[in-house]
């Protein structure tokens, strides 16, 4: 009992850190954050509650219902990451005729560090690949200087991207609306690549599937490695709305 009791309090105390700590750089471009303070708050409790023994004053019936929910709850969450992690390394075909570009946080002083980690990349795709157009995608929120497709369109610029080459859909609103706005502007039969960051590319081409994009690849793009655990936790999250929604399947 002791034991578990001081497994609680570490993975509390971390998850609090963590939360600290994305508080703290400010390189946040929502509040979902703060579920690790939730969660690490939640994990203190539960040290609380063993080291009172109150577990073990609960019916064993609630035990063995609260037991089965954890760990049903516990292999959803490893499954649904496991099938985020297989598309980490994607990194599509040479000559596409399209990349998509998914917008992400723009701020006053240009992409926030995911969103200019994915366009290094497509920079990196359309200059060995000449022949190649990209739409870059996104609208502007309320936190947001500029429209995202404006801000990228102007980052490809400044790394040698041909304005002639670049289509903007600046409308968009989510990763699903990404991807339905940028449907009228490339042919039904083009080969296209979805570029973003690699916790996303499982999600963003199986919404392309469901979008009617019949040949699409994923472009993965490195991530921010301090961000990693925060974003992977949000994806979860995002993979199980999307299929509750019927805007994806698994495969």
């Amino acid at each position: 009992m002791k034991k578990m009791t001081y497994v609680f309090i570490a993975l509390g105390v971390i998850c609090l850190l963590y939360c600290a700590g994305i508080l703290i750089s400010g390189v946040y471009g929502s509040w979902f954050f703060l579920i690790w303070g939730i969660t690490g708050t939640a994990f203190l409790a539960l040290a609380w509650l063993y080291q009172k023994n109150i577990w073990l004053r609960l019916p064993g019936i609630i035990q063995k219902l609260m037991i089965a929910a954890i760990l049903t709850g516990a292999f959803l969450f490893l499954f649904i990451e496991a099938l985020i992690i297989s598309k980490f390394t994607s990194k599509g075909i040479p000559d596409l005729d399209y990349l998509i570009v998914l917008g992400a946080q723009m701020r006053e002083t240009g992409p926030s560090k995911a969103l200019a980690l994915r366009l290094d990349t497509a920079a990196a795709y359309l200059t060995e690949n000449p022949d190649t157009l990209v739409v870059v995608s996104g609208g502007k929120g309320s936190n947001e200087p500029i429209s995202e497709a404006q801000g990228m369109y102007e980052y490809l610029l400044t790394k040698g991207i041909f304005p002639d080459r670049i289509l903007l859909e600046d409308r968009s609103t989510n990763t699903k609306e990404n991807l339905q706005f940028s449907r009228p502007l490339i042919p039904q039969d083009a080969t296209v690549g979805i570029v973003t960051n690699n916790f996303h590319v499982y999600r963003s081409t199986r919404l392309a599937a469901q979008q009617g994009y019949p040949q699409a690849y994923g472009l993965s793009a490195p991530s921010d490695t301090a961000m990693q655990a925060n974003n992977m936790f949000r994806e979860f999250f995002g993979v199980v709305k999307d299929l509750l929604y019927g805007n994806m399947t698994l495969r």
